[in-house]
């Protein structure tokens, strides 16, 4: 029988103990929570996030049986999904409605999932989950309600803030992860809160990226992640989760051919997230960048009537002097010479917007999408056609005016 001594006695002890550590660590069913500030930026203003970070110091209760009862894969699933769950919430809406007699009276609204980002109670969610909401009610996992308020929504890209008072309950944040470096292939998760109680779970692969979106209104989102995950219904608002426990994008639609919720999903990258939510805590709206002329689509008709050059664009209609558009040279249609088309007014003979910030603008719908991320100030190049020659010009933008915010 071999004898140890005290001190490599407690040598062997620490090492084994380190040991099991690492491989608890490795096998993913170590984790934890620590807070942090996290901030982010949107043009010049920054706003300071008070969040949860995950953190692998505390042991999960992932299998109290065998830690070998379930794949590295389902443990994963599983650490990410006690982590965040939740800090993922149900929203419900009542919106107004007009009886006979031309009374407003409460109505039943919409529902959807929403993700809590800071601890003092801001939500992320969906603009159409709450678009017409009349009175929000914020659903926490444990049953409890909260009376919302809608601080912020952006229709352009979907989104929107909800601020609520958490009454001193300690809230779990879902933190923001990075979506610029996705790869096709990657795994991804989709929580949702989808009737208060009925937390969901379900995983898949980013099947695609940079999808440009139309919405129903019209609107492109662009850069949409595409994933296979199943998007159940009441989830749009909640949020795609990558493999470390970051949140990489919105869940916001899906195209299912059976009308059920199995289909192509799509979420809003993080990224525009993180550009945008200092803007809606701050203004209300997205402080967003604008060419100052008065815009025309042009269609088949236009074409034939004024001998366009181009099918497709928007027409320089009008330019006010001494504004923007003016300074960089673009010219409006011919003032002496008005041609009503239907309830509009209409003067040819100005310039054809081709292109602008590097998109194509072929309707009006373009013509936003091409300023969604351009902050008043920034410089942007505009390809335009004047008669039969194509020229660029750089136009340094003013602020959107506000009839205009979306």
């Amino acid at each position: 029988m071999k004898l140890y001594s005290k001190g490599q006695v407690i040598f062997f002890s620490t090492a084994s103990a380190l040991l099991v550590f690492f491989l608890l660590l490795g096998f993913g069913i170590i984790r934890g929570h620590s807070e942090k500030t996290e901030k982010i930026v949107s043009g010049g203003s920054q706003l300071s996030l008070q969040t949860n970070e995950l953190k692998q110091d505390a042991v999960s209760p992932v299998s109290t049986d065998s830690p070998l009862e379930y794949t590295t894969e389902e443990r994963e699933n599983i650490r990410i999904y006690e982590a965040l769950n939740k800090g993922v919430v149900n929203i419900t809406t009542e919106t107004l409605r007009y009886n006979w007699f031309l009374e407003p009276v409460p109505s039943e609204g919409g529902t959807g999932s929403g993700s809590i980002i800071d601890k003092r109670g801001y939500i992320l969610t969906n603009y159409h989950v709450v678009k017409d909401a009349y009175k929000l009610y914020v659903n926490l996992y444990d049953g409890s309600q909260f009376i919302g308020k809608v601080i912020g929504k952006d229709r352009e890209n979907d989104l929107a803030v909800v601020k609520f008072d958490p009454k001193g309950k300690e809230l779990i944040t879902v933190p923001f992860g990075d979506s610029k470096h996705l790869k096709v292939g990657q795994k991804v998760l989709a929580i949702g809160n989808p009737f208060g109680y009925d937390r969901t779970l379900t995983t898949g692969i980013v099947s695609g990226l940079g999808r440009p979106v139309r919405t129903s209104g019209s609107l492109i989102i662009q850069g949409m992640i595409q994933t296979d995950a199943s998007i159940n219904p009441g989830n749009s608002g909640g949020p795609l989760i990558d493999s470390l426990g970051r949140m990489i994008g919105i869940n916001t639609m899906i195209y299912s051919p059976s009308g059920g919720s199995v289909g192509i999903g799509f979420a809003i990258p993080i990224n525009t997230a993180r550009r945008i939510v200092p803007d809606l805590i701050k203004y209300g709206h997205v402080n967003r960048g604008w060419i100052n002329f008065y815009p025309v689509q042009i269609d088949q008709n236009i074409v034939r009537y004024g001998k366009l050059p181009v099918s497709k664009g928007i027409l320089v209609s009008k330019v006010e002097k001494n504004s923007n558009a003016a300074k960089a040279g673009i010219r409006g249609g011919d003032i002496n010479n008005p041609v009503q088309y239907g309830k509009s007014i209409i003067y040819f003979g100005g310039d054809i917007i081709i292109e602008i910030d590097g998109v194509k603008t072929e309707t009006l719908a373009d013509l936003f999408s091409a300023l969604e991320d351009n902050k008043p100030g920034d410089t942007v190049a505009v390809v335009l056609m004047r008669g039969k020659r194509k020229m660029t010009v750089h136009v340094v933008l003013s602020k959107r005016p506000d009839d205009l915010q979306m």
